[in-house]
């Protein structure tokens, strides 16, 4: 009887340990998480728009005047931006404060800049519409630039149609374009920060955000949508 107890005991001990042996090998691994369909289908409440929608809303409204931010909206400029901060304050932002770097920047180095596509769609659209194409830069105004040519150059922009870049610079405790989309009623704005969208929010117009490149020099990304704004999609790049 003592044989018999001994030897069911083994195998209950056996079946434990392998039922553990199994729990744990079935355990996910932390560097394989796993995800599931419902993970995969999670979306943020975002009024995510495209360019033909846009067009399509403006369909039978008359050429107006149209604004763009330069800077991860028109242009992915960090090769510009990285080489400053490398030249200037390598351990710091202090190089955004220099007035050699605007120097180099506004003159110049926005050949290193490449052109986004989604700003090609909506310059193209809005040429064909008719509409006034402003650009309205945060950036530092210097006694010379090129970034005039440089934009209509690399978006066909009919003289027509393009207007001098506006340099409304960086004031503490102010949104520096507010008063230009006024001043020059603007309609519509594009912009990939938030300043962009509440800028155009503070004037009563249409601000649209479009996204910022995951490798922009620019952080932290912003959040698209945090203020109700449409967002175009596929507009990273």
């Amino acid at each position: 009887m003592r044989k018999i107890t001994l030897a069911l005991s083994a195998i209950c001990l056996l079946f434990t340990l392998n039922h553990s042996a199994s729990a744990l090998a079935s355990s996910p691994s932390p560097l394989n998480p796993g995800t599931n369909v419902a993970k995969l289908a999670e979306q943020a409440p975002v009024h995510w728009v495209s360019v033909a929608q846009i067009e399509n809303s403006l369909t039978g409204r008359p050429p107006m005047a149209v604004g763009f931010d330069i800077d991860d909206t028109v242009l992915f400029s960090s090769p510009g931006f990285w080489r400053g901060k490398k030249t200037w304050s390598p351990d710091s932002e202090a190089y955004l404060k220099n007035p050699a770097f605007w120097e180099k920047m506004n003159n110049g180095w926005d050949e290193f800049s490449i052109p986004k596509e989604v700003a090609r769609q909506l310059i193209d659209m809005h040429v064909r519409r008719g509409d006034s194409i402003f650009f309205i830069t945060g950036r530092s105004p210097t006694k010379t630039e090129t970034v005039s040519k440089t934009l209509a150059d690399n978006f066909h922009i009919p003289a027509a149609n393009m207007n001098p870049v506006i340099f409304a610079g960086d004031k503490p405790g102010q949104n520096t374009k507010t008063q230009w989309l006024q001043d020059k009623n603007i309609r519509m704005f594009y912009g990939d920060s938030d300043n962009d969208i509440t800028a155009a929010q503070d004037a009563g117009i249409r601000g649209i955000r479009i996204l910022r490149a995951s490798n922009s020099t620019y952080r932290p990304l912003p959040q698209a949508g945090a203020y109700g704004e449409e967002v175009i999609v596929n507009s990273e790049y």
